[in-house]
């Protein structure tokens, strides 16, 4: 099964701009389908943003126009861009994947496999 790895949370002040990678312990451009998650203290873990094998992305509304996410098929890594940050986007965020078909969802239920969360916190 695949293993998930998450890096580049942090602490920035709104406004700011933080990029979060998720790299994958095994081939995952044609089988897996990818998103990220979130979740604050407190709150139930919410769809970010996900993606198609072919590219295609999705988002939630609360991050539109803010939020990018793309994948490199070549290096087995799935990225989030996170520009103009609010201090509601704190929270731990998680990669998150399944294997085909894809499911036009962004329920955590969908989804098989987990990384172990990275941590983003957004001052104002």
């Amino acid at each position: 099964q695949v293993q998930l790895v998450e890096s580049g949370g942090g602490s920035v002040q709104a406004g700011g701009s933080l990029r979060l990678s998720c790299a994958a312990s095994e081939y995952t451009a044609s089988n897996y389908c990818m998103a990220w998650f979130r979740q604050a203290p407190g709150k139930e873990r919410e769809g970010v943003a996900r993606i198609l094998p072919d590219g295609t992305p999705f988002y939630a509304d609360s991050v539109k126009g803010r939020f990018t996410i793309s994948r490199d098929n070549a290096k087995n890594t799935l990225y989030l861009q996170m520009n103009s940050l609010k201090p509601e986007d704190t929270a731990m965020y998680y990669c998150a994947a399944r294997l085909r078909p894809c499911i036009p969802s962004m329920s955590r239920s969908v989804y098989n496999y987990w990384g172990q969360g990275t941590q983003v916190t957004v001052s104002a």
